[in-house]
Protein backbone atom coordinates (compact mmCIF):
# COMPACT_ATOMS: atom_id res chain seq x y z
CA UNK A 1 0.00 0.00 0.00
CA UNK A 2 1.67 3.18 -0.93
CA UNK A 3 2.06 5.52 1.73
CA UNK A 4 2.87 8.76 -0.54
CA UNK A 5 1.44 12.09 0.46
CA UNK A 6 -1.86 13.48 -2.04
CA UNK A 7 -0.79 16.25 -3.69
CA UNK A 8 -3.03 19.12 -3.20
CA UNK A 9 -4.20 21.33 -5.72
CA UNK A 10 -6.53 24.26 -6.74
CA UNK A 11 -7.67 26.23 -9.20
CA UNK A 12 -7.39 29.54 -10.08
CA UNK A 13 -9.63 31.16 -13.11
CA UNK A 14 -13.04 29.36 -12.97
CA UNK A 15 -13.91 31.18 -16.29
CA UNK A 16 -15.00 28.05 -18.28
CA UNK A 17 -17.31 24.92 -17.51
CA UNK A 18 -14.14 22.63 -18.53
CA UNK A 19 -12.86 23.62 -14.94
CA UNK A 20 -14.98 20.57 -13.65
CA UNK A 21 -13.00 18.26 -15.89
CA UNK A 22 -9.80 19.28 -13.99
CA UNK A 23 -10.71 19.12 -10.57
CA UNK A 24 -12.91 15.17 -11.28
CA UNK A 25 -10.06 14.22 -13.18
CA UNK A 26 -7.50 15.19 -10.50
CA UNK A 27 -9.69 14.09 -7.53
CA UNK A 28 -10.21 10.44 -9.44
CA UNK A 29 -6.07 10.29 -9.57
CA UNK A 30 -6.00 10.91 -6.12
CA UNK A 31 -5.40 14.66 -5.74
CA UNK A 32 -7.08 16.61 -2.92
CA UNK A 33 -8.77 19.74 -4.10
CA UNK A 34 -7.89 22.30 -1.07
CA UNK A 35 -8.44 25.82 -2.93
CA UNK A 36 -9.82 28.12 -5.58
CA UNK A 37 -10.15 32.04 -6.58
CA UNK A 38 -13.44 32.88 -6.92
CA UNK A 39 -12.78 35.95 -8.90
CA UNK A 40 -14.69 34.31 -12.40
CA UNK A 41 -16.50 36.27 -15.02
CA UNK A 42 -19.26 33.52 -14.47
CA UNK A 43 -20.70 33.79 -10.81
CA UNK A 44 -22.85 30.88 -11.46
CA UNK A 45 -19.73 28.65 -11.71
CA UNK A 46 -18.23 29.57 -8.45
CA UNK A 47 -21.32 28.35 -7.02
CA UNK A 48 -21.59 25.42 -8.39
CA UNK A 49 -17.85 24.29 -7.46
CA UNK A 50 -17.96 25.70 -4.35
CA UNK A 51 -21.60 23.46 -3.86
CA UNK A 52 -19.83 20.24 -5.39
CA UNK A 53 -16.30 20.57 -3.37
CA UNK A 54 -17.32 21.87 0.03
CA UNK A 55 -13.95 20.63 1.05
CA UNK A 56 -12.36 23.30 -0.79
CA UNK A 57 -11.70 27.01 0.11
CA UNK A 58 -12.15 30.31 -1.64
CA UNK A 59 -8.93 31.83 -0.97
CA UNK A 60 -7.06 35.14 -2.85
CA UNK A 61 -5.26 34.40 -5.83
CA UNK A 62 -2.23 35.71 -4.01
CA UNK A 63 -2.74 33.50 -1.19
CA UNK A 64 -2.83 30.84 -3.27
CA UNK A 65 0.43 31.24 -5.07
CA UNK A 66 1.65 31.63 -2.25
CA UNK A 67 0.74 28.65 -0.39
CA UNK A 68 4.23 25.77 -0.48
CA UNK A 69 1.75 22.96 0.77
CA UNK A 70 -0.14 23.35 -2.86
CA UNK A 71 1.35 21.10 -5.58
CA UNK A 72 -0.71 21.98 -8.80
CA UNK A 73 -2.84 24.84 -10.02
CA UNK A 74 -5.07 24.22 -12.65
CA UNK A 75 -6.81 27.12 -14.83
CA UNK A 76 -9.91 27.62 -17.31
CA UNK A 77 -9.55 31.24 -16.87
CA UNK A 78 -10.46 33.56 -19.57
CA UNK A 79 -8.54 32.22 -22.58
CA UNK A 80 -6.08 35.50 -22.91
CA UNK A 81 -5.33 34.94 -18.90
CA UNK A 82 -4.23 31.97 -18.79
CA UNK A 83 -0.76 31.80 -19.54
CA UNK A 84 -0.05 34.89 -17.10
CA UNK A 85 -1.63 32.36 -14.55
CA UNK A 86 0.47 29.85 -15.18
CA UNK A 87 4.06 31.42 -15.64
CA UNK A 88 2.85 32.82 -12.18
CA UNK A 89 2.46 29.63 -10.62
CA UNK A 90 5.34 28.35 -11.83
CA UNK A 91 7.73 30.85 -10.68
CA UNK A 92 5.89 29.93 -7.02
CA UNK A 93 6.96 26.39 -7.42
CA UNK A 94 3.77 25.20 -9.04
CA UNK A 95 2.92 22.93 -11.64
CA UNK A 96 -0.12 23.70 -14.11
CA UNK A 97 -2.91 22.24 -15.94
CA UNK A 98 -5.06 24.32 -17.99
CA UNK A 99 -7.80 24.36 -20.39
CA UNK A 100 -7.18 24.85 -24.30
CA UNK A 101 -5.90 26.89 -25.36
CA UNK A 102 -3.23 27.51 -22.82
CA UNK A 103 -2.19 30.79 -24.68
CA UNK A 104 -3.62 33.08 -27.50
CA UNK A 105 -0.49 34.61 -28.99
CA UNK A 106 3.06 33.97 -30.15
CA UNK A 107 4.67 36.43 -27.42
CA UNK A 108 2.29 34.38 -24.71
CA UNK A 109 3.84 30.79 -26.09
CA UNK A 110 7.89 32.21 -26.20
CA UNK A 111 7.26 33.43 -22.08
CA UNK A 112 5.45 30.07 -21.50
CA UNK A 113 8.59 28.45 -22.59
CA UNK A 114 10.98 30.62 -21.13
CA UNK A 115 8.82 30.21 -17.34
CA UNK A 116 8.73 26.35 -18.21
CA UNK A 117 12.68 26.35 -19.19
CA UNK A 118 13.88 28.93 -15.70
CA UNK A 119 11.39 26.66 -13.63
CA UNK A 120 11.61 23.49 -14.76
CA UNK A 121 7.82 23.20 -13.92
CA UNK A 122 5.41 20.95 -16.09
CA UNK A 123 3.09 23.18 -18.10
CA UNK A 124 0.37 20.54 -19.38
CA UNK A 125 -2.85 21.44 -21.65
CA UNK A 126 -5.60 19.75 -21.23
CA UNK A 127 -7.04 19.10 -24.70
CA UNK A 128 -10.74 17.60 -23.48
CA UNK A 129 -11.33 16.12 -26.55
CA UNK A 130 -9.06 13.89 -26.84
CA UNK A 131 -8.59 13.50 -22.80
CA UNK A 132 -11.59 13.69 -21.65
CA UNK A 133 -13.32 11.27 -24.14
CA UNK A 134 -13.17 7.56 -23.27
CA UNK A 135 -13.58 6.92 -27.23
CA UNK A 136 -10.94 8.82 -27.85
CA UNK A 137 -8.62 6.44 -25.28
CA UNK A 138 -9.90 3.53 -26.78
CA UNK A 139 -8.84 4.59 -30.22
CA UNK A 140 -5.46 5.44 -29.51
CA UNK A 141 -4.93 1.71 -27.69
CA UNK A 142 -6.61 0.37 -30.49
CA UNK A 143 -3.89 2.26 -33.07
CA UNK A 144 -1.04 1.47 -30.52
CA UNK A 145 -2.44 -2.18 -31.48
CA UNK A 146 -2.10 -2.60 -34.88
CA UNK A 147 -5.94 -2.19 -35.32
CA UNK A 148 -5.90 -0.13 -38.79
CA UNK A 149 -2.24 -0.70 -39.58
CA UNK A 150 -0.23 2.76 -39.74
CA UNK A 151 -1.94 6.37 -39.83
CA UNK A 152 -1.94 7.92 -42.66
CA UNK A 153 -4.78 10.76 -42.33
CA UNK A 154 -7.07 12.17 -39.79
CA UNK A 155 -10.38 14.01 -40.36
CA UNK A 156 -11.34 16.10 -36.98
CA UNK A 157 -14.71 17.88 -36.64
CA UNK A 158 -15.19 20.36 -33.80
CA UNK A 159 -19.10 21.64 -34.25
CA UNK A 160 -20.03 23.78 -30.82
CA UNK A 161 -23.29 25.61 -29.84
CA UNK A 162 -22.98 29.54 -29.43
CA UNK A 163 -25.75 29.07 -26.87
CA UNK A 164 -27.88 31.74 -25.65
CA UNK A 165 -25.67 33.61 -23.01
CA UNK A 166 -22.17 33.64 -22.94
CA UNK A 167 -19.78 36.20 -21.22
CA UNK A 168 -18.91 39.36 -23.30
CA UNK A 169 -14.77 37.60 -23.31
CA UNK A 170 -16.78 34.96 -25.50
CA UNK A 171 -16.90 37.39 -28.37
CA UNK A 172 -13.61 39.24 -28.36
CA UNK A 173 -11.16 37.85 -30.99
CA UNK A 174 -8.15 39.52 -28.56
CA UNK A 175 -9.71 37.53 -25.50
CA UNK A 176 -9.95 33.95 -26.98
CA UNK A 177 -7.36 34.07 -30.03
CA UNK A 178 -10.13 33.09 -32.90
CA UNK A 179 -11.39 29.96 -33.61
CA UNK A 180 -8.28 28.16 -34.73
CA UNK A 181 -6.85 28.93 -31.58
CA UNK A 182 -9.79 28.12 -29.48
CA UNK A 183 -11.24 25.05 -31.18
CA UNK A 184 -9.12 23.96 -33.33
CA UNK A 185 -5.99 23.28 -31.44
CA UNK A 186 -8.17 19.98 -29.94
CA UNK A 187 -7.83 19.03 -33.49
CA UNK A 188 -4.64 19.28 -33.81
CA UNK A 189 -3.77 17.66 -30.92
CA UNK A 190 -5.36 14.70 -32.14
CA UNK A 191 -3.48 15.12 -35.44
CA UNK A 192 -0.43 15.07 -34.07
CA UNK A 193 -0.99 12.15 -31.00
CA UNK A 194 -2.95 9.40 -33.80
CA UNK A 195 0.04 10.08 -36.50
CA UNK A 196 2.49 10.02 -34.01
CA UNK A 197 4.21 13.47 -35.56
CA UNK A 198 6.21 15.84 -33.61
CA UNK A 199 5.78 18.33 -35.75
CA UNK A 200 4.15 19.65 -38.85
CA UNK A 201 3.07 22.44 -41.57
CA UNK A 202 -0.34 24.58 -41.66
CA UNK A 203 -0.84 23.62 -45.74
CA UNK A 204 -3.75 26.38 -45.81
CA UNK A 205 -5.95 27.92 -43.24
CA UNK A 206 -9.56 29.75 -43.35
CA UNK A 207 -11.53 31.42 -40.84
CA UNK A 208 -15.16 33.63 -41.37
CA UNK A 209 -18.08 35.06 -39.81
CA UNK A 210 -20.60 33.45 -41.54
CA UNK A 211 -24.08 33.15 -39.56
CA UNK A 212 -23.11 35.91 -36.86
CA UNK A 213 -23.64 39.28 -38.45
CA UNK A 214 -24.41 41.22 -35.05
CA UNK A 215 -21.14 40.16 -33.92
CA UNK A 216 -18.57 41.63 -36.05
CA UNK A 217 -14.70 40.23 -35.94
CA UNK A 218 -16.18 37.47 -34.49
CA UNK A 219 -15.29 33.79 -36.18
CA UNK A 220 -17.95 31.16 -37.03
CA UNK A 221 -15.95 28.95 -39.36
CA UNK A 222 -12.64 27.91 -39.74
CA UNK A 223 -10.84 24.48 -41.10
CA UNK A 224 -7.07 23.88 -41.23
CA UNK A 225 -4.96 21.48 -43.84
CA UNK A 226 -1.75 20.00 -42.28
CA UNK A 227 0.82 18.09 -42.91
CA UNK A 228 3.20 15.90 -41.99
CA UNK A 229 5.89 12.98 -42.96
CA UNK A 230 3.47 11.18 -41.26
CA UNK A 231 0.28 12.26 -42.65
CA UNK A 232 -2.09 14.23 -43.26
CA UNK A 233 -4.97 16.44 -41.51
CA UNK A 234 -7.74 18.32 -41.87
CA UNK A 235 -9.82 20.34 -39.47
CA UNK A 236 -13.45 22.13 -39.39
CA UNK A 237 -14.56 23.82 -36.45
CA UNK A 238 -17.72 25.60 -36.19
CA UNK A 239 -20.44 27.42 -34.31
CA UNK A 240 -23.21 26.38 -35.79
CA UNK A 241 -24.75 23.40 -33.59
CA UNK A 242 -28.49 23.80 -34.06
CA UNK A 243 -30.89 23.80 -31.11
CA UNK A 244 -32.61 20.88 -31.99
CA UNK A 245 -29.32 18.58 -31.29
CA UNK A 246 -29.72 17.26 -27.68
CA UNK A 247 -25.84 18.27 -26.98
CA UNK A 248 -23.65 20.91 -27.49
CA UNK A 249 -21.69 19.46 -30.58
CA UNK A 250 -21.45 16.92 -33.11
CA UNK A 251 -18.15 15.90 -32.37
CA UNK A 252 -16.29 13.22 -34.73
CA UNK A 253 -13.27 11.66 -35.94
CA UNK A 254 -12.12 9.43 -38.18
CA UNK A 255 -8.44 7.90 -38.61
CA UNK A 256 -7.38 6.36 -41.75
CA UNK A 257 -5.01 4.00 -41.59
CA UNK A 258 -2.87 1.67 -44.31
CA UNK A 259 -5.72 -1.36 -42.67
CA UNK A 260 -8.79 0.08 -41.68
CA UNK A 261 -9.87 3.06 -40.68
CA UNK A 262 -11.40 4.55 -36.81
CA UNK A 263 -14.52 6.98 -36.85
CA UNK A 264 -15.45 8.22 -33.21
CA UNK A 265 -18.71 9.58 -32.78
CA UNK A 266 -17.94 11.01 -29.37
CA UNK A 267 -20.76 12.65 -28.09
CA UNK A 268 -24.11 11.73 -29.81
CA UNK A 269 -24.69 9.15 -32.81
CA UNK A 270 -27.59 11.06 -34.09
CA UNK A 271 -30.74 8.98 -34.71
CA UNK A 272 -28.76 6.08 -33.68
CA UNK A 273 -27.86 4.53 -30.38
CA UNK A 274 -28.24 6.09 -27.62
CA UNK A 275 -25.68 8.11 -24.83
CA UNK A 276 -21.99 9.37 -26.56
CA UNK A 277 -18.72 7.33 -26.74
CA UNK A 278 -19.23 5.28 -29.81
CA UNK A 279 -16.51 4.09 -32.23
CA UNK A 280 -16.80 2.11 -34.91
CA UNK A 281 -13.87 0.21 -36.29
CA UNK A 282 -13.92 -1.46 -39.98
CA UNK A 283 -10.56 -3.20 -40.86
CA UNK A 284 -9.47 -6.84 -43.00
CA UNK A 285 -11.52 -8.19 -40.08
CA UNK A 286 -14.61 -6.58 -40.29
CA UNK A 287 -16.72 -4.00 -38.99
CA UNK A 288 -18.06 -3.53 -35.70
CA UNK A 289 -19.31 -0.90 -33.05
CA UNK A 290 -17.70 -0.32 -29.65
CA UNK A 291 -19.26 1.05 -26.75
CA UNK A 292 -16.71 2.99 -25.09
CA UNK A 293 -17.92 4.56 -21.72
CA UNK A 294 -16.15 2.46 -19.41
CA UNK A 295 -12.46 3.19 -21.14
CA UNK A 296 -10.07 4.36 -18.47
CA UNK A 297 -8.79 7.62 -19.58
CA UNK A 298 -5.09 7.49 -18.47
CA UNK A 299 -4.26 11.23 -18.56
CA UNK A 300 -5.43 12.19 -14.98
CA UNK A 301 -3.17 9.70 -13.62
CA UNK A 302 -0.13 9.93 -15.97
CA UNK A 303 -0.27 14.20 -14.64
CA UNK A 304 0.20 13.31 -11.50
CA UNK A 305 2.95 10.65 -11.47
CA UNK A 306 4.66 13.04 -13.58
CA UNK A 307 4.27 15.71 -11.32
CA UNK A 308 5.92 13.22 -8.75
CA UNK A 309 8.16 12.15 -10.71
CA UNK A 310 9.74 14.77 -12.99
CA UNK A 311 8.52 13.23 -16.30
CA UNK A 312 6.48 13.94 -19.46
CA UNK A 313 4.41 10.55 -19.78
CA UNK A 314 0.70 11.97 -19.74
CA UNK A 315 1.93 14.71 -22.29
CA UNK A 316 5.33 15.83 -23.40
CA UNK A 317 6.68 19.56 -23.48
CA UNK A 318 7.28 19.44 -26.96
CA UNK A 319 4.06 18.31 -27.87
CA UNK A 320 1.98 20.55 -26.09
CA UNK A 321 4.03 23.77 -27.45
CA UNK A 322 3.89 22.38 -31.37
CA UNK A 323 0.28 22.11 -31.16
CA UNK A 324 -0.06 25.75 -29.68
CA UNK A 325 2.77 27.24 -32.38
CA UNK A 326 0.26 25.11 -35.42
CA UNK A 327 -3.04 26.55 -33.73
CA UNK A 328 -1.42 29.98 -33.70
CA UNK A 329 0.25 29.57 -37.34
CA UNK A 330 -3.05 28.34 -38.45
CA UNK A 331 -4.01 31.34 -36.98
CA UNK A 332 -2.02 33.83 -38.25
CA UNK A 333 -2.26 32.94 -42.01
CA UNK A 334 -5.59 32.20 -42.29
CA UNK A 335 -7.64 33.85 -44.94
CA UNK A 336 -10.94 35.40 -44.42
CA UNK A 337 -13.83 34.05 -46.05
CA UNK A 338 -16.50 36.88 -47.07
CA UNK A 339 -19.94 35.67 -46.06
CA UNK A 340 -22.60 34.74 -49.07
CA UNK A 341 -24.79 38.04 -49.41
Amino acid sequence: MSTEHPLRFAAVGLDHGHIHDHIRGLMSAGCEFVAYCADSTLPALVAQVAQAYPQAQARPRAAIFEDAGIDIVCTAAVPSQRAGIAIEAMACGKDVMADKPGLVSFDQLQAVRSAVARTGRIWSVCFSERLCVPAAAAAGRLIAEGAIGRVVQTVGLGPHRKGRTRPEWFWRMEDVGGILVDIASHQIDQFLFYTGAKTAEVVASAVGNLGTPDRQGFEDFGEVLLHAPEGRGYVRVDWFTPDGLPTWGDGRLTILGTGGFIELRKYIDIAGREGGNHLFLSNHEGTVHLPCDEEPLPYFKAFVADVRARTETAMTQAHVFEVCRLSLQAQRQARWLEAAR
